[in-house]
């Protein structure tokens, strides 16, 4: 049995969806064009600081939350007419999340280059 590495899996995300970089993202985010989720640990938003504006949805809970027919559905915590932009800590997490939203049949998805350490060098404020 040949397992594919988590290396392999980012590589096959990235071929299949969007990658905007923090000026795109603060673009959309300034215009209300798009739903900033952080899909970090509760743990590292708590000890990093976090994106104003941003939603936490955590990646373990993404899919659940986002899902109408799971009993975890949070109904209203995003505006699914907007772009979802999804960021981690450096980029590979919110790579894969990015890939199964688009598996799940949501279009407008993009995850940011580089993650949360781009964006606190970035224009978006640091709480």
């Amino acid at each position: 049995m040949k397992i594919t590495s988590s290396s392999e899996l980012v590589n096959k995300a990235l071929k299949e969806i969007k990658t905007i970089t923090t000026d795109e993202a603060y673009s959309k985010m300034s215009e209300a064009k798009s739903n900033m989720i952080d899909i970090r640990d509760i743990r590292e938003l708590q000890n990093e600081g976090k994106i104003e504006g941003a939603l936490h949805i955590p990646r373990g809970m993404l899919e659940f939350w986002l899902d109408p027919e799971s009993i975890y559905f949070k109904e209203g915590k995003l505006d699914l007419k907007k772009e979802m932009v999804l960021f981690c800590a450096g980029g590979l997490r919110s790579a894969l999340a990015a890939k199964t939203l688009k598996d799940m049949g949501f279009e407008n998805v993009s995850h940011v280059e580089g993650g949360f350490g781009a964006l606190k060098n970035s224009k978006f404020k640091i709480i």
